[in-house]
């Protein structure tokens, strides 16, 4: 059995590859016609990304290839440039994408992407789905196309039909076929019909014929909104592969590397861009149908690549037939079944900061560029981050029952003279987090040698505004004869007092250091504190 689990599955991967092939030809079409440039580019991007990112990435059953919210933010760049200008100006976003893919990943920024919140993505990716589906519509009914005296109602036929059949199929058994279906019959009723007035692959672009030959780089074409969008699509590749690879990590038995797959995708993105390819990333519907056909290694997605290359060596004059209302279409059924309205809602009910993310996201998409999209939506995850950690810093009493059991409470505003108050810090006490800790403190003004023990168990490293705050504190403490105790303290942070020069053990100040047996650093503090409170109650002239 061991041997035989070792034995690479050459039939069930290359089988896989073929159908991943087959689905990617109309895909690659329509998301490069969404772009705006030769259709054929995103037949050599469906070629070279699944051939060079398989071959790297850590989750070996993801496929890196076209997405529909890469294409919307080329497009909208690419739009500023003229027809002539388009190939040079699309290598270049390309392989600037890929650049900004490979630094994130050298730079080990894969642990950067769980700051970008989930109400931000589905937000985001709404609405790239809703502005997909309005860019589409003109495209699909021919209204581009229309001229005094001229009616686009076989256009309409074409592509209306071919968004049914994908609709009705994606519901049926033949789901994974629905694409080529939707793409053939409409061009075959078209063809029989003697359709001549419905635009082609074919008509609108030149189809070149055998492989797609390297081009060299050039920087004519480069500017700053091409490179803030790059950099924009770069952010959104990684983010939806990250996602997808950490899906793929249960089923490989193994944690996903989000920096390894993004120096994969950088790597796929140069290939694509020399190869005059569109920009690729890890797909969320390649690579579950990779999964779902029966791919067991890498071989799956490399064996993809190449059964397209030999398509288009084979073929290349079929991909001209073509409708670009039929491929209008596909890319119109992408956006309908990217749009994750249940997410939305369930996001929307959890309400306060979530609510305001996903709003200004989905917003940000409509009404403003997609990199300007991604930046605002980033914006406010932090913004929201730095307010939560602010906000959800609590104190809590612990008091010891009768029966032996600890109960938490909420602290008193001020403490009493000569007793012993242990309180329990929760939640992040950098920065503000830390200010919001010293508004709950309690009040020492008015009492006489209290003892205050803060547990500090969890906190291993804090900024210099806790300190400050908690020195401050220890000195009005001291103002009153009281004494602070920090209870649990770890070894870094005790490095950390002990670098700053501040809260310096002391007979007011007591550092108990951390137990890894839960409550016995406390103890410890409470027995300290306790008999520091009797001997200065002996002392006291009361």
């Amino acid at each position: 059995m061991a041997a035989g689990k070792r034995r690479r599955p050459w039939g069930r991967d290359l089988l896989a590859g073929l159908v991943d092939a087959v689905v990617a030809l109309p895909d690659g079409l329509a998301t490069a016609a969404l772009v705006g440039v030769n259709p054929i580019s995103g037949l050599y991007a469906n070629a070279s990304g699944p051939m060079v990112g398989g071959a790297m990435t850590s989750s070996q059953l993801m496929i890196v290839a076209t997405t529909s919210a890469s294409a919307v933010t080329a497009a909208e760049v690419l739009a500023g440039f003229a027809p002539g200008e388009k190939p040079g100006a699309l290598m270049t976003l390309v392989v600037l994408t890929g650049g900004f893919l490979l630094l994130f990943g050298l730079l080990r920024a894969g642990r950067l992407v769980r700051f970008v919140s989930h109400a931000v993505m589905t937000g985001f990716m709404l609405g790239v789905a809703v502005t997909l589906v309005l860019s589409q519509l003109p495209d699909l009914v021919g209204y581009r196309l229309q001229e005094p005296g001229w009616r686009a109602s076989h256009t309409a036929i074409v592509g209306l039909s071919a968004l049914t059949i994908l609709l009705i199929l994606k519901r049926t058994r033949l789901s994974l076929w629905a694409p080529i279906l939707a793409l053939v019959l409409p061009t075959a009723l078209s063809m029989m019909l003697g359709w001549k007035d419905v635009l082609t692959v074919g008509q609108q672009s030149e189809i070149p014929r055998g492989f797609p030959m390297p081009r060299s780089l050039t920087l004519d074409y480069l500017t700053f909104e091409l490179i803030a969008s790059s950099f924009a699509i770069a952010v959104v590749v990684a983010i939806q592969a990250a996602g997808v690879s950490q899906s793929m990590a249960s089923r490989q038995g193994r944690p996903s590397n989000v920096s390894r797959d993004m120096i994969a995708q950088g790597v796929a993105n140069f290939a694509s861009g020399v190869m005059s390819g569109i920009v690729v990333g890890g797909s969320v519907g390649q690579t579950a149908l990779n999964v779902s056909v029966g791919a067991v290694t890498r071989w799956a997605s490399i064996s993809a690549g190449l059964w397209l290359l030999v398509f288009l060596f084979l073929a290349p004059s079929l991909v001209g037939l073509a409708p670009t209302s039929a491929l209008a279409a596909l890319m119109v059924g992408a956006g309908f079944g990217a749009m994750n309205w249940r997410e939305a809602r369930s996001i929307w009910g959890v309400g306060g900061g979530a609510r305001v993310a996903i709003v200004v996201t989905f917003a940000a998409c409509l009404f403003l560029s997609i990199p300007a999209a991604v930046g605002l939506g980033v914006a406010v995850t932090m913004i929201f981050f730095v307010m939560s950690s602010a906000t959800d810093v609590s104190i809590r009493m612990l008091v010891r029952r009768p029966d032996g059991q600890v109960e938490e409470q909420k602290p008193p505003s001020r403490l009493a003279s000569h007793e012993v108050l242990v309180l329990d810090v929760w939640g992040s006490l950098f920065f503000a987090g830390a200010r919001t800790l010293e508004e709950a403190l309690p009040d020492p003004a008015d009492a006489q040698a209290p003892a205050v023990i803060l547990r500090m168990r969890g906190h291993n490293a804090v900024d210099a505004t806790l300190i400050k705050i908690l020195d401050d504190y220890a000195q009005r403490l001291s103002a009153q004869d009281g004494a602070l105790y920090l209870s649990g303290v770890s070894d870094q942070l005790a490095g950390q007092l002990k670098r700053s020069g501040k809260l310096v053990p002391s007979s007011n100040v007591h550092i108990v250091r951390f137990n890894s047996i839960i409550g016995v650093a406390t103890k410890e503090a409470i027995t300290q504190a306790n008999q520091w409170v009797a001997d200065s109650s002996h002392q006291s002239p009361e």
